[in-house]
């Protein structure tokens, strides 16, 4: 259930995102999702691909400040409200939420990506509530 997401640290400034998407395009990497925060100084580029292991293998090697993290991908439907029930069982299940984007995941279909304090305890609390995880194999 448990997905696993990269994160780069590139410096805000013109053509920093470009510089690891161009490394991962020119060695064949798709990328399935993909988010950018920013601060004053430096932003925090979030992706998740099928070739987690080579990824991050190839940033590295080109200097990159990599980190990986375990995140959850939730099936959102496309109506009102979707997201407010999602987000009512997990402030029902005490789950702290460090962050959330959107993705299309297997077939288009939407999904929320969570970073929680702790992703195998959100596993195991979700488990038989509404929250509709998606697997490695689904997502991809």
């Amino acid at each position: 259930m448990l997905l696993k997401q990269i994160s780069v640290f590139v410096e805000n400034k013109p053509g920093a995102v470009f510089a690891p998407c161009g490394v991962l395009a020119e060695a064949g990497i798709n990328l399935s999702s993909l988010s950018l925060a920013d601060t004053k100084d430096f932003g925090i580029l979030r992706i998740i691909t099928k070739d987690t292991v080579q990824a991050t293998e190839i940033l590295r090697q080109n200097n990159f400040a990599v980190n990986i993290a375990d995140v959850l991908a939730i099936r959102i439907e496309d109506k009102p409200g979707a997201l407010s029930g999602i987000l009512k069982t997990l402030e029902e299940k005490v789950l702290n939420i460090q962050y959330m984007y959107a993705a299309a995941g297997k077939g288009g279909k939407t999904v929320m990506i969570f970073r929680f304090d702790d992703a195998a305890e959100a596993v195991e609390k979700l488990k038989g509530s509404n929250c509709r995880l998606i697997s490695t194999e689904e997502f991809f």
